[in-house]
Parts: C-alpha cells; structure tokens; sequence
C-alpha cells in the first residue's frame, strides 16, 4: 500500500516543473567601458534598463553572468542587456536595432550570449536631418530635481519665414530623429514631416524630451502601479507646463495657444500625453496616443470620466491587433468614456492597425496620419464601429476584419447583411481572429453578431 501512496504521490507533480537559467556574456564590442556594469531589462522587471537586481556579475571565468529566478518550464522571457540605461542598449553589428531576446525555460540552464554594440557609443551615422537640434543637454527640471536632453526639430523654413508655428511636446525623445541614440527603433519624425513640407503641408516645432532611462516609467505613470512602480507623471506634466512650455515660447517663433499645441507619445508616453491633456485643457488641444498602456492603472478610468472636458479637443488613438493585454479593447473603451464624458464624436479617431506589434515600426507608420488628422483635418486612415462594447475593425476593409467585445466575449455566430437588409452570407473566424471579407462586393453591409443570448448590429463597409 505504502509503494501505491508514493507511486500516486510521484505521478501527480505537476508537469512544469520549476526552472532556471544563468546567462553568459561570451563577447562584448570593443571599447566597452571597463568600469560600467551590465544590466539585463526584460518583461519579468518592468524592462528597467538599470534594475540593481539585475546587474551582471563578473565570475571565475571574468565573464559577465546573472542567474534569473525559477520560473515553470515552458515560460518565455523577452529581455535585452544594457549599461544601465536605454541609451546603452545593445545593438547589431553596424548599431542597428536589435528584436528583444528570447528564451523559453526548460531549453538549457546555461546560454551564452555575444553583444555585439552599444547604442550612444557612436556606432553608425546620425540619421538626424539638419533642421533637427539638441534645444539643451541638461535641461533642468525643477518638479523633478533632475536634468534631460531636449530635442527641437524646426520647420525646413523657419530662419527664412518670420512665421510663427504650432508646437508639438513627444517623449522618448532619442527615438523621434536619430538612428544612432535610439534604443529601440527610430520614429523618423523628422524625415516624415520633412516630405510634408516638401509636398506642401505646413508643420509644426516639435520637441522631443527623452526619457530618463531608469526614470522614464515613474515619469511616465501619474499612478501607482504595485508591480511596477511609478506615481511622478504629475510632476513630468508640470514641468511640461510650468518650464518646457514657457521656455520654447519666449525662445522659438510659437503660436502658444492650446489648439495649435499638442502632446504625443506611445505605450507609457502614450499614457502620460493622455494624462496631461486631460490634466490641462488649457494647455493641450491635440493628443496622439500610441499603444497607450491604459493597463498601468485601473485610476486611469476614473480620472478619464471626471476630468472637465473641452469638447474641442482632439485626440488620435492607434495600436495594433497583435499587442496583446486587450491594448486594442482598452483603446476603444477609452473613447467610449471620452465620448461619454462629453468629448465630440467627431474629435476622436481609433485606429487599430490589423497585425500591428507593440514597437517603433508601428509608431513610425503611424506617425504621419496622426500628424495629419490632428493639424490638417485629414481623413484617419482605418476607423472603427463601436456598439455595446462591440468593435469591428478596421472599417472600411478590404480583405478581413476583427470583431472583439470590450470583456473578451467572442461571438457566437456573424451574419452579413446588405444595405437593403437581405442576408448575405455567415462569418466564420480563421485561427487569428479574422474574419474574412474578401468575397464581398464593394458597398455597405451590416454585421449581426450574437452572443450570450443576445444580438447587435455592427455597421460595416466593403472597400
């Protein structure tokens, strides 16, 4: 009986059993600084660039190692290494960016890794155009005690004009003009609105704070969050207000009001541009909001829904369907709350880029719609129907569509139905979620998609 007990015992241990892995660093580039440490940032410490945690030590070998905890076999890990901060990130060979690493537990307790360079140790040309400047390498901010590199890029025209100009306040400044101090990607900023110049659009000033490396996610949360940190984004917006602000207008040709003033930034930029605007109407009258990490605080819905709005503010939201942590679902239900706290319909825009990743190729391809429905009244180039919590997107469409609800229920049956009301065919999704409409002739449709019992009717057009 006993030999039965064990044997039972033994059989139900779980199957993912615990696991760990120590990483070792086989090379690093040449000229790397002897007396700087190494850091690994990934998705298991909030990818803090400098975590102390998370410093690499030296062993017998004098080869950089760390050992990370154990975690159940099977779990994947993304991660990079630094220097302590974003703008030492790692890169390729010729200073390209770099995808994150990977590693899944269970697949060795020993990798060796070689990094091959560095960002911000001047690997590869600058990439910035000449009407890019550093505004000041230590710009002091007072509500934060600290100083950080300030980025202006000028109109191709603006020695020549005498005009003044709107203005527009980006985080994450490294990445917006320059290849060679990005850390994870540039944006292009500069080279878009360049080529819009050059076609005939007028643009704006724009200024690029940077992030603060092991500061950028307190900087950018005016919340708590218990895993993660965070709580100064106030204190971030106010220097924006109190100090950025003041400055650039009494130095630069500005049109200081608010609606010739916007703020744009992505994943936690995107979070602090939609708290800032919301905090100072009177201050912002444009907000682009990429990939905005809603997810940080559940306090983001409250201030969201008892902030006093002008309802002539506009706002440009954009993420992709592939980002995961309901970024899409979050997004939508963020208008929903705007819209119904008293924010214009028609001065909000979703965009939800089917495929698209949590990354700068994203923001990139994204950057010169957004510029051009927030200052020039362009059309947004993919739109949504919301009903009921449902969202259908992209809409118009040409090949497929999404069809989510705000809580994560899925439909049970879509049926197509054309604009005089005649059943036109049933929807089945693929194994991503999509939903295809190629087959469909161009034209107005309505989707009827039921669940839990009930129905809704989601208004559709076929390109």
């Amino acid at each position: 009986m006993k030999w039965k007990i064990w044997i039972y015992l033994i059989l139900s241990l779980p199957l993912n059993v615990a696991a760990q892995v120590t990483f070792i660093v086989n090379s690093l580039p040449v000229g790397t600084p002897s007396g700087e440490s190494i850091y690994i940032a990934g998705n298991f410490n909030g990818w803090n660039p400098g975590h102390a945690d998370y410093v690499l030590h030296k062993n017998e070998a004098d080869k950089w190692e760390i050992t990370l905890g154990e975690q159940a076999t099977g779990t994947v890990i993304q991660f990079k290494f630094t220097r302590g901060s974003w703008e030492t990130v790692e890169k390729g060979a010729n200073g390209e960016e770099i995808p994150n690493r990977t590693f899944t537990y269970g697949n060795g307790q020993i990798v060796y890794v070689d990094i091959l360079n560095w960002a911000g140790g001047g690997s590869g040309a600058s990439t910035a155009a000449a009407n890019v400047h550093i505004m000041d390498e230590a710009f002091f901010m007072p509500q934060l005690n600290r100083s950080r590199r300030i980025w202006i890029y000028l109109p191709p025209d603006y020695e020549s004009s005498g005009k003044s100009y709107p203005v527009m306040y980006m985080h994450d400044g490294q990445n917006l003009f320059d290849k060679q101090t990005s850390y994870a990607g540039e944006w292009e900023v500069d080279e878009t609105l360049n080529q819009l110049f050059n076609s005939g659009y007028a643009v704006p000033v724009v200024i690029g704070i940077e992030n603060g490396g092991s500061y950028r996610i307190q900087e950018y949360t005016p919340w708590v969050n218990p895993n993660y940190g965070g709580g100064n984004g106030e204190a971030y917006a106010a220097f924006i207000v109190e100090t950025l602000k003041p400055y650039v207008d009494a130095h630069y040709r500005t049109l200081p009001e608010r609606e010739n003033t916007a703020i744009m930034g992505s994943s936690l930029g995107g979070l602090i541009s939609h708290y800032a605007a919301l905090r100072y109407p009177e201050i912002f009258g444009k907000a682009g909001l990429f990939s905005p990490s809603y997810w940080f605080s559940d306090s983001v819905w409250a201030f969201a829904s008892s902030r006093p709005l002008d309802e002539q503010l506009r706002i440009y939201q954009m993420c992709g369907s592939a980002e995961g942590g309901n970024t899409d679902v979050n997004m939508l239900r963020m208008s929903d709350t705007l819209v119904a706290n008293g924010l214009l319909q028609t001065n909000i825009t979703n965009v939800v880029v089917p495929g698209g990743e949590h990354n700068e190729a994203l923001w990139r391809g994204g950057f010169k719609d957004a510029y051009l429905w927030l200052f020039q009244g362009a059309p947004a180039g993919s739109k949504e129907t919301i009903a009921n919590g449902w969202m259908l997107y992209p809409n118009p469409a040409t090949e497929h569509v999404y069809i989510k609800h705000e809580n994560g229920l899925l439909p049970d049956t879509v049926v197509v139905y054309g604009a005089t009301g005649q059943r036109t065919a049933k929807l089945m999704p693929d194994a991503g979620g999509r939903y295809n409409v190629a087959h469909l002739p161009k034209g107005n449709y309505i989707l009827e998609v039921a669940a839990d019992n009930k129905v809704f009717q989601l208004k559709f057009v076929k390109l």
